[in-house]
Formats: C-alpha cells, sequence, structure tokens
C-alpha cells in the first residue's frame, strides 16, 4: 500500500512538474477578442486570465478579430494562439494549411443572413442573379452566401462579390454601393435597427458554430496552459450567462452601439455549449461538403478525415471535467 501511495505521489508531481515547466518555457499567451464572440469581452473585461496566469508571470496579449478571416491569418502568422472563428471558416483555414485546432464552443448563434435595402426590390435569393453582394471572404457570411446560392440553382459567378470586412460591407450598402451584403451581428442587427435593412434570407442551421481555436504547435508544446485558458473560458462564459446585463453592457462599451442593437444581437445568440464534439462536427462536415459541391473546396479533399483533423474536444473535456 505505500508503495502504491508513493507511486501515485510520484506522478502526481510529475504532473505538477510538467505543467510548471510547461508555463515556465511561455512568457506571454495571444488571445483574441472578437464583438462576434461576446464571451470575449467578459473574459478580458474581467481580467479572467490575467488573474489565472498572473503566479506564472505570464502576461495575457489581446489582439481584436474583425472576422473570422481576421483570426484565421493572425494564427495562421503565429501573431495569436487562440483565436476565435465560425466553425466552417476554421475548417477552410484547416483546408488551406492553416495548423490549427478547434477546441471549445463560445457560441451557438444565428449571426448571418442575406441583407438588402428596402428599396431594391430583392425578397429571394434567385433576386440575387446579377446582382453586387459584399461579403468578407472566408468567413461564416460567405459560406452561408455560397450555400444559399447553391440552394437556389445559382453560385458566385451569377453575382458580383464586393470584397470587404464586414463592416464596410454594411456602409457599402447603406451608400447604395451594392445591392445586398452577407450580414455579421453585431453590425448586421444595427443594419436591421438602425438603417431598417431587410434580412431577407435566414436560415439558423446554416450558420456554423462559434469555436475557439489554437494553434497546434501551441497546443502540442502547451497542453496544460490550453487546458487553463480553457477552464477560465468557462468562468467568463458562466459569468455572461449568469450576468446577462454586465454581457450586454460590455457589448454595448466595446461596439459603441445602442442597447436595442445589442439586445438583438444576443436574442440570436445561445452561450449555453462549452465543450466541442459530434453536434459541431456534422455541421462543419455538412457546410464542408456543401462548399465541395460549389467548388469552393477542391473535390480531392477529404472533408470528414480534415474536420477529424480539426476538432479536437480532448482539451475542453480535461478542462471542464466532461
Amino acid at each position: 500500500m505505500k508503495s502504491l501511495v508513493r507511486l501515485a505521489l510520484s506522478v502526481l508531481a510529475g504532473l505538477v512538474a510538467v505543467g510548471t515547466a510547461q508555463a515556465a518555457d511561455v512568457s506571454e499567451i495571444r488571445v483574441d477578442w472578437a464583438t462576434y464572440n461576446p464571451v470575449s469581452l467578459i473574459l478580458k473585461d474581467e481580467g479572467i486570465l490575467e488573474k489565472e496566469f498572473e503566479k506564472d508571470g505570464i502576461k495575457i496579449t489581446w489582439v481584436q478579430s474583425a472576422g473570422s478571416n481576421k483570426a484565421l491569418e493572425f494564427l495562421n502568422a503565429g501573431s495569436l494562439d487562440f483565436g476565435s472563428t465560425a466553425g466552417a471558416a476554421a475548417l477552410i483555414g484547416r483546408v488551406n494549411g492553416n495548423p490549427i485546432k478547434s477546441i471549445y464552443v463560445y457560441s451557438r448563434p444565428e449571426w448571418t443572413a442575406l441583407v438588402t435595402r428596402k428599396d431594391t426590390g430583392i425578397a429571394k435569393v434567385q433576386d440575387l442573379k446579377g446582382k453586387s453582394i459584399a461579403v468578407t471572404r472566408g468567413t461564416d457570411p460567405h459560406i452561408f452566401l455560397v450555400r444559399a446560392l447553391a440552394d437556389a440553382g445559382l453560385t458566385e459567378k451569377d453575382v458580383s462579390l464586393v470584397l470587404l470586412q464586414h463592416a464596410d460591407g454594411r456602409l457599402a450598402l447603406k451608400r447604395g454601393d451594392v445591392d445586398a451584403w452577407a450580414g455579421l451581428d453585431p453590425i448586421m442587427a444595427s443594419a436591421e435597427i438602425e438603417d431598417g435593412d431587410v434580412l431577407f434570407y435566414r436560415k439558423p442551421e446554416n450558420n456554423s458554430w462559434g469555436v475557439l481555436n489554437v494553434r497546434e504547435e501551441f497546443a502540442t508544446a502547451h497542453p496544460d496552459l490550453v487546458k487553463r485558458v480553457l477552464a477560465s473560458y468557462e468562468k467568463a462564459r458562466i459569468e455572461a450567462l449568469k450576468d446577462p446585463t454586465k454581457l450586454k453592457a460590455a457589448l454595448v462599451a466595446a461596439t459603441k452601439l445602442p442597447d436595442t442593437v445589442i439586445e438583438r444581437q444576443l436574442e440570436r445568440t445561445n452561450l449555453t455549449y462549452s465543450v466541442i464534439g459530434d453536434a459541431q462536427r456534422e455541421t462543419i462536415e455538412a457546410a464542408g461538403l456543401a462548399l465541395q459541391k460549389a467548388d469552393v473546396i477542391k473535390a480531392d479533399v477529404d472533408v470528414v478525415k480534415t474536420v477529424s483533423a480539426l476538432v479536437d474536444p480532448s482539451y475542453a473535456s480535461a478542462a471542464l471535467g466532461q
């Protein structure tokens, strides 16, 4: 019995030593925040990560992501360790050689729809033929648009895409420079409430999950730190659910948008999920196969295998005890 106790203590000491060694090897953890990821604002504003890593002397550096495409660029360049994207956008990143793992769910949103002004006469996806559409390539709104066109018997060749970041897409629609816009909340909610723009095509199930990604190199080298980041994320998510007033205030402060706009965004945002797994795999696979059918993803890509390599539940399961 004594020998077993000694062995258990030895193993525990070894695990602690590994965790300590990992922390000692890292002086900075770079994390993004985004208005499409409300949990990240609570995480940042409450200093939860800073408190978690203060004793290790690890600095937390915050970088704003204006869209999934920017988060993926930062991750690929190594200027972020953790970045928030849509699940389908993360898949495209992985297909294109971005070495990331999707490890946590921060929301189940309906954050994208196809938007037009009241005066365009556009009422259905088929009406987009020959029209100009503002879109941010490589994001969930872009993927949503491609799938909507395909379902209507159209392709990107039947429309004119104007490639802009999300906020600029909204402004282009407002100015009349484009006929429609593949929108993203909270900017989309602002266009809807403040400008009277119309969400003429909605399909919640084609909005892929909000997922947190980590650079694969970082996760392999520092699994204990990844688990601690996710445990901190979970604290922020629970705080957001517990205190919706605080969450709304954080979004209002970050976006400078009115309460009514943020309320509309939050109506379309479900924060009750956290552990990534089969449901996310299925949604991301469906998006990937639809994109492959639309020739956005090459025919020789094994979508199912790529999704399996992308989605990794082990870190969240270990960090959250689920």
